[in-house]
């Protein structure tokens, strides 16, 4: 993690306290943010989907590589530190040690929700729930979003 630290040394750094919202699910796009100290929760409709604490963590990447808003609500856990970036594409594009950061988190992140499903298409063998995690599994696996045009 510390060399994406490195990468985000003397930029911007906005604080939070616990309970503050740092990101609104459904709100247009912003800056990528990089914890430096403190911790959060993901929520997605609400729902606590994650936590995250270690330093380096990014949050708002896929609205910016998906070109969307964002997709879940981010919000701290205790008092929390994020240096800004304020142009994400420009500096995704410009590092690739910031650009392979991100997709080594994201890959992460992927790979654990596909442990996830997999635990549960075994909990759930034999019952009427198989088909449907079934076509959860084969739409992760197999789905291409489609390319926005810029």
């Amino acid at each position: 993690m510390s060399a994406i630290l490195q990468l985000v040394a003397g930029r911007k750094v906005e604080n939070f306290a616990a309970g503050a919202v740092v990101i609104e699910q459904g709100t247009a796009g912003g800056p990528l943010l990089v914890l430096l100290e403190g911790g959060v929760e993901v929520l997605r409709d609400n729902i606590r989907v994650a936590k995250a604490s270690a330093p380096g963590n990014v949050f708002g990447e896929m609205t910016v590589l998906l070109d969307s808003r964002h997709h879940a609500t981010i919000r701290a856990v205790r008092p929390s530190s994020f240096a800004v970036i304020e142009n994400p594409r420009e500096f995704l594009a410009s590092s690739t040690e910031a650009s392979l950061h991100v997709a080594t988190l994201l890959a992460g992140r992927l790979n654990a929700l596909n442990q996830y499903l997999v635990d549960v298409k075994r909990q759930y063998e034999g019952h009427d729930h198989l088909g449907m995690v079934d076509e959860v599994l084969e739409t992760l696996m197999h789905h291409q979003p489609r390319r926005r045009e810029r």
